[in-house]
């Protein structure tokens, strides 16, 4: 009995000394990624403010014209970049480092073969927008607004992959550096966002070319890169699906309300609500970024148990953040609508929003973890499928009936979304511990092994 429990007590401090250790790998790289989250998100947001100092016309054009290009365009491209998490951080973990570059480069182009189509869309918002309620001047504004963004579009396909490239190995500082020098940049000299798109792209790509972190990742761009192409897709597209489905339903949300006795005031708290929601969300994302990068690169190295327990780690900090966060903001919702309003009747509604932003919160951090897990290990689709089920079978119709059935209005449409928050984080922690983490290493060995092979073949 007592060699047992001294060997239970060896076995506790192993697992704690290994919690500890992960801890400070998968802190390394979420606190910065966490900062670049935020400062990327506030490029987009300071454009906006600037754009607003023009007139209430310019500002309802770049907000409608924000909104469409991120729906139909930047969160499409950030999506489909998810593939790359699993292949390049695989690759890294399995020291197949060459691979890690070749693969970054079938992502460019993907992304780039992506944009043609949605630029077609973008420049013919002026026609579309009027076509479902939106004012004329406003709609040809907005499509003015973002024919500006398509440059920015194109170098979202290079930087999306750039930093993707970076954060499979754990090198996060430069993001972290230029992120915030093109912030202030944009800041101060008001330069266009996608001039700033570009210039990180610069940036970025010159540490890439030349700073000695990347040496053994770079890799000449060659015939491979093209045959990796259908396999980036085959993870890229359910890797989007996964991100464009809740976002997608949160917009469908602010046109339901809309539809409301009284539009100006059900529209307004909405989005106010959505802005804080998606704020927040840039920290959780930093998170499920360490959790894509330390599980994609120890299933690739073979170490099934580290794996495991980088998912723990993740799970505790996104929970940890998330109750300091929700509390924090529970205990100032008398006063947090001023921060948005000065009409009473919209800082009392938010007031009464706010707990369920909170419970949101913590759905949103428990999620994003979850999803970069997904992303790590390279089940994609069974993501997108959940998300699907949970946002458009459950999430929405219950929206619509509380919303305007129950007349619970702006409350009932955020709780039925919240419900399909709820099924999604239960369903993906169903399959996150259902996982068969040796299989997941055999799978991660085979997809790295695999393309090599085949690559050798078509070459001889």
């Amino acid at each position: 009995m007592e060699e047992e429990g001294k060997r239970e007590e060896r076995k506790w401090a192993i697992t704690w000394e290994r919690f500890v250790q992960e801890l400070k790998k998968a802190g390394y790289i979420a606190a910065p990624m966490v900062v670049v989250s935020v400062l990327q998100y506030l490029q987009q947001v300071v454009s906006v403010i600037i754009v607003g100092h023009l007139g209430a016309l310019a500002l309802a054009s770049a907000a409608i014209a924000t909104s469409i290009t991120n729906v139909t365009g930047f969160s499409l491209l950030s999506g489909m970049a998810g593939g790359l998490e699993t292949l390049a951080g695989q690759a890294y973990g399995a020291k197949q480092y060459q691979k890690l570059g070749t693969y970054t480069y079938s992502a460019i182009i993907s992304l780039i073969i992506m944009c043609p189509p949605i630029c077609v869309l973008w420049i013919f918002i002026g026609k579309l927008l009027p076509l479902l309620g939106q004012d004329t001047l406003i709609s040809q504004e907005a499509c003015k607004y973002s024919m500006w963004l398509i440059p920015a579009l194109f170098g979202g396909a290079v930087l999306k992959p750039l930093t993707r490239y970076l954060q499979t190995q754990s090198v996060i500082l430069p993001m972290l550096i230029t992120s915030s020098f093109i912030l202030c940049l944009h800041t101060i000299s008001s330069i266009a966002f996608s001039l700033s798109t570009w210039l990180n792209v610069i940036l970025l790509g010159l540490y890439v070319k030349f700073s000695s972190a990347c040496e053994k990742t770079r890799a000449p761009l060659s015939r491979e890169a093209l045959y990796g192409i259908g396999e980036f897709f085959r993870l890229g597209v359910p890797s989007a699906i996964m991100v464009c489905l809740k976002w997608w339903s949160m917009e469908l949300l602010l046109l339901l309300s809309g539809l409301f006795k009284n539009p100006k005031l059900e529209t307004s708290v909405l989005s106010i609500c959505l802005t804080i929601s998606t704020l927040h969300f840039t920290v959780p994302y930093g998170f499920g970024a360490a959790a894509s990068t330390r599980v994609s690169n120890e299933l690739g190295a073979g170490n099934p148990q580290l794996a495991r327990m980088a998912v723990l780690v993740a799970l505790f900090l996104a929970g940890t953040e998330s109750v300091i966060v929700s509390s924090g903001l529970f205990l100032s919702r008398q006063v947090l609508g001023y921060a948005y309003s000065n009409d009473r009747q919209v800082v009392r509604y938010i007031s009464v929003m706010t707990p369920l932003i909170c419970l949101s919160f913590i759905m949103d951090s428990l999620q994003a973890v979850l999803s970069g897990v997904a992303r790590g290990s390279g089940w994609q689709k069974i993501g997108a499928y959940i998300n699907i089920g949970s946002f458009y079978l459950v999430g929405l119709p219950v929206a619509a009936v509380l919303g305007f059935v129950a007349h619970l209005r702006g409350k009932g449409l955020w709780i039925g979304i919240l419900a399909g928050s709820f099924l999604q984080t239960v369903l993906l922690s169903i399959v996150t511990a259902c996982t068969d983490w040796n299989k997941q290493v055999t799978k991660a060995r085979e997809r790295v092994l695999e393309r090599r092979s085949s690559v050798k073949d078509e070459d001889k």
